[in-house]
């Protein structure tokens, strides 16, 4: 048995003939790979004082389980159990039966398939050895398997695919696009159209009678290009969905797994997630990939996220008339239709390349052992790494507590001083909360070691926290699991790798996060608290020491520190105070770190940014500066550029007219030119129709229509009001369950753009969404912009 290597698509584990068995599918240089590990056992523990009364109650059920002492102990110093059990069905039944006679179990909601890869240390890429079995299926088998982890790297296979169908959720055509193939399989017939389409293109079409025809060409094109990885748009809630609803409508079973395998479609209740289940492949939805990856836009629509990316869409745009157009080409063009089915196959697999995105989560799964699909996953990455390292030294994790746990303070956010100033700096402290972590020694063992000890500089003795809590010098993993990370991401920046870069950042930053969730096993107080709370203080003596140098610190904001130099400085004469107050302040650190604590300091400020000229607005209606709001000019001549931060021109519920009117007039002040004949000029366009294109809102609807009863927001009277049209023209209501709505202000109040009957409200958009931009910076220049406007104000 020669040792093979292979990267992990998906994983599950079930009973047969009364015992587990573990299926991995891989990924590898010989094509697919299916694992098949028998007699792992399940296991969870119980404390050894529950272990005589757990073993008569299976005896009494008659079930048979192995129930044997470990060397193990809970955090609060319990000695424990191991139960271990030959099937999951058995396990399931032992947990809920210890449950009914009140015996806790520890790790009882690890499944098994999780628990094999975790305690192997195995992350995406696996090493393995077995016994091969017939090729069957256009892939090998193994058994009698044992793996161990490794550094493979996968070529992964991956088709785009979009479905169009009829507003009734009926069939018309699947788009697939893949290296190994594209072509729209249509239903109809191939002699009814012209051969060619107006590009003078052919788009490839598999024409079939019927949608069960339609769904079985599916089968078979999966049979045949058997792919690794399927993307699209929101491909698991509406094409999964979708493809599963009428494949059960035709009492058809859709075998698109490998090994001919039935696929399974579920949706979670408690938070309205869905998820395919594909045996040997991964289906990954483009818009939860974008998030994950932590991308923002301000529509989540493949169009506007296209055009943001690449600078081209759909073949569709107006989404009121995109249905209507669809079931007209389906009539009478159907090679149209093809076209623009794959057109979407193929804008999917350009935002994937362009952002690097199956790359990106190729090198989470490495790092963490989450699945490739996996949305979010902070908590179940920080469990398949920290969970084996507690177990190798004698602990078990605690389990979740939501309902008993105390809130740690934020990060450090300062009051800030309101002005429109010249040269400011911004002085970050590189990952800051990660380095608090590695220098203070902060970790979930660490802390149940700590508490054993004194606090005191000596070796001997534990590392102070807050609020009680204190670490252990050399019993713990996490800082050593950070350190690694951060070494890998500056290897990746210097070589380039952004996106494994970019998904050490995360894993790294999301750390913090996890350690203060409720929703994590190893969540404490104690913890979150000793790290947020020294963020606190260093941040605080960060702008002591600044200021001591002669400079004003106007605002802070949890590692961001913002310097006014005074006056305007040019670009070499601020970079040259940015860097010598940031090598000041680490050797202050790393000096005082060695002296107080006897620690060495990992925390290092960099110079971040030199603001030419930099706006700190104050609260609307108030003079009290803003917090996590502001405005700055960056750079010179070609590289200059506006920067805004939590501001109108950044935010998806002010209209395109506001940004406009934001950026235009933030540009004049900052270049120190009059904005009044530009003030008066945009008002009046703006009364004249010149920008009605802009005035639309876009809103998310974040609960279903019927939920809001006291208040109703705008863009829910809207969305009633189109919905009641649509139901009077017979067309599917579109907003009853949550959306995005677009509307405008008229006379009558918001309208949808759609069904708009009334005249535009020009007056509310210069009361909400140019006055309030205005009086955010005119006041620093002695401007006021009732009185540069007023004249007209009162002609309405």
């Amino acid at each position: 048995m020669s040792v093979q290597q292979g990267f992990l698509l998906t994983r599950q584990a079930r009973d047969i003939r009364g015992q587990s068995v573990i299926e991995l599918w891989l990924s590898s240089d010989v094509g697919p790979v299916q694992l098949l590990i028998e007699g792992e056992q399940t296991v969870f523990f119980i404390a050894q004082s529950d272990a005589e009364r757990a073993t008569q109650l299976i005896v009494s059920q008659g079930l048979h389980a192995d129930i044997r002492t470990v060397r193990m102990q809970t955090f609060d110093a319990t000695a424990i159990c191991g139960c271990y059990c030959a099937s999951i069905s058995l396990a399931q039944r032992m947990i809920q039966l210890f449950a009914e006679h009140d015996i806790v179990c520890f790790e009882h909601d690890i499944r098994l398939a999780d628990r094999y890869l975790m305690e192997r240390f195995i992350k995406g890429s696996i090493e393995y050895v077995g016994l091969r079995q017939t090729k069957t299926h256009s892939h090998a088998q193994f058994r009698q398997v044992k793996c161990r982890s490794s550094d493979y790297q996968p070529k992964l296979h991956v088709v785009s695919l979009d479905i169009e169908c009829s507003e009734k959720g009926l069939l018309y055509s699947i788009g697939l696009a893949s290296p190994q193939d594209e072509r729209v399989i249509m239903i109809g017939e191939a002699r009814s159209f012209a051969e060619a389409s107006q590009s003078g293109k052919i788009t490839p079409i598999e024409w079939v009678n019927d949608e069960r025809a339609l769904l079985a060409a599916l089968m078979d094109w999966f049979e045949k290009f058997d792919p690794d990885v399927i993307i699209g748009w929101n491909v698991i809630d509406f094409d999964f969905r979708l493809l599963f609803h009428r494949a059960e409508f035709h009492k058809l079973p859709l075998i698109l797994g490998r090994g001919r395998q039935t696929g399974f479609f579920r949706s979670s209740a408690q938070n309205q997630q869905s998820f395919v289940t594909l045996p040997g492949r991964v289906v990954i939805d483009g818009i939860d990939a974008l998030k994950t990856a932590t991308y923002h836009f301000r529509s989540w629509s493949l169009e506007s996220v296209a055009q943001t990316l690449l600078g081209e869409g759909k073949a569709i745009h107006n989404v009121d008339n995109r249905m209507a157009e669809i079931n007209h080409m389906f009539r009478y063009d159907k090679r149209a239709l093809a076209k623009y089915n794959l057109q979407d196959c193929v804008l999917v697999n350009r935002i994937f390349e362009h952002t690097h995105l199956l790359a990106f989560l190729v090198e989470r799964a490495k790092l963490t052992g989450l699945e490739l699909d996996r949305i979010g996953g902070s908590v179940a990455a920080f469990t398949n790494l920290y969970l084996p390292q507690i177990h190798r030294s004698g602990y078990v994790a605690p389990n979740l507590h939501p309902e008993n746990w105390l809130a740690s303070p934020g990060g450090y956010v300062m009051d800030s001083l309101p002005g429109l100033y010249d040269s400011v700096l911004v002085l970050d402290f590189k990952s800051l909360y990660p380095a608090i972590i590695r220098s203070f020694l902060i970790d979930p063992m660490g802390l149940i070691e700590g508490l054993k000890l004194e606090v005191g500089p000596n070796d001997n003795q534990a590392v102070a926290g807050f609020r009680g809590g204190q670490f252990h010098r050399s019993r713990h993993f996490l800082p050593q699991m950070i350190e690694k990370l951060w070494h890998a991401r500056d290897r990746a920046k210097q070589q380039q790798e952004l996106a494994f870069s970019q998904a050490i950042k995360i894993i790294m930053n999301s750390f913090y996060g996890v350690l203060g969730s409720s929703g994590c096993r190893f969540f404490d107080t104690r913890l979150a608290s000793s790290i947020t709370m020294r963020g606190h203080e260093i941040m605080k003596t960060t702008r002591k020491l600044i200021e001591a140098q002669g400079y004003q610190v106007i605002y802070g904001d949890t590692d961001s520190t913002f310097v006014s130099l005074g006056s305007s400085y040019t670009q070499d004469a601020a970079d040259k105070v940015g860097q010598q107050l940031v090598l000041h302040i680490n050797e202050w650190w790393k000096n005082e770190l060695k002296q107080r604590y006897n620690l060495t300091s990992i925390l290092e400020l960099e110079y971040e940014t030199h603001y030419r000229r930099f706006l700190m607005p104050t609260i609307r209606g108030a003079e009290t500066g803003s917090k996590k709001r502001y405005a700055g000019l960056v750079g010179d001549g070609e590289t200059e550029r506006l920067i805004f931060k939590g501001l109108e021109s950044v935010r998806t519920d002010w209209t395109p007219l506001a940004q406009r009117f934001q950026h235009r007039l933030y540009q004049l002040i900052f270049h120190h030119q009059s904005p009044d004949t530009f003030v008066r000029e945009f008002v009046d366009n703006t009364r004249a129709g010149e920008f009605d294109s802009e005035l639309i809102y876009r809103k998310r609807l974040r609960r279903k229509l019927a939920d809001y009863q006291k208040n109703v927001p705008p863009q829910v009277r809207a969305a009633r009001l189109a919905d009641a049209q649509n139901q009077r023209l017979g067309k599917p209501l579109r907003y009853q369950n949550r959306g995005q709505i677009e509307y405008i202000i008229t006379l009558n109040g918001p309208e949808p753009i759609e069904y708009q009957q009334s005249a535009i409200d020009y007056q509310h958009y210069i009361d909400k969404q140019l006055k309030p931009i205005a009086d955010s910076i005119l006041p620093f220049v002695g401007k006021d912009f009732e009185q540069l406007v007023g004249h007209q104000l009162g002609l309405f």
